[in-house]
């Protein structure tokens, strides 16, 4: 007896919902995100189970290198201006239109204030490169870093935040410099940004 030969059909599977969901899904996550600014340094911070999450908004970052070095980083770009405007008065510079443009775009402080207007003359990719050479003066001679923060705060107001974000192979005695500075400013008020961890066991 011959066998019965069923003929093949091609399966037809429409795709358009699927593409449809794929590429709202990619909208949503594009317009939700938040990016996180471009940083001097390459800083890996010490792991921690907290969970406290530091303020999305009018917070002035702190970030210190390996080697003690100190950036700072004022998230809203319209304070930026008013804040280095208050520097330049400190220190008796008067900066051009463009010089200021170019401070509000540089993510991060870390410049001294007497090489600030040589700096903010250069091209922003140039400015990349020599930024990691300096850092916000902290010694007791020339305590710059108080001054950004004092100005900082009178521009943003009292509810600004303050986070330190420090390597994990920077040395104490150097995350406790900036410590200890801004409880001189009575500033005792800050979170320390660090890797999330799971929880020991036992706990």
């Amino acid at each position: 007896m011959g066998k019965i030969k069923v003929k093949k059909q091609s399966t037809f599977i429409d795709m358009t919902a699927m593409s449809d969901v794929t590429v709202l899904l990619l909208t949503f996550f594009m317009l939700t995100a938040t990016f996180l600014p471009k940083e001097p340094v390459q800083v890996i911070t010490p792991s921690s189970v907290s969970e406290t999450k530091i303020p999305e908004n009018n917070v002035l970052t702190i970030l210190i290198d390996p080697n003690g070095k100190v950036f700072l980083n004022i998230d809203r770009k319209e304070s930026k201006k008013a804040v280095l405007e208050l520097m330049g008065q400190d220190y008796g510079i008067t900066f051009t239109d463009k010089q200021i443009r170019s401070f509000v775009e540089q993510t991060h402080i870390g410049v001294p204030m007497n090489r600030m207007s040589a700096f903010l003359d250069l091209p922003l990719s140039d400015q990349d490169s020599e930024i990691k050479k300096f850092g916000v003066p902290l010694d007791s001679a020339n305590n710059q870093f108080s001054r950004w923060i004092k100005h900082a705060k009178e521009v943003s107001g009292d509810n600004m935040g303050i986070a330190i974000k420090a390597d994990q192979t920077t040395a104490y005695p150097l995350v406790d410099d900036v410590m200890k500075a801004l409880v001189k400013m009575k500033e005792n008020r800050y979170s320390l940004i660090t890797s999330l961890r799971g929880m020991p066991e036992g706990l």
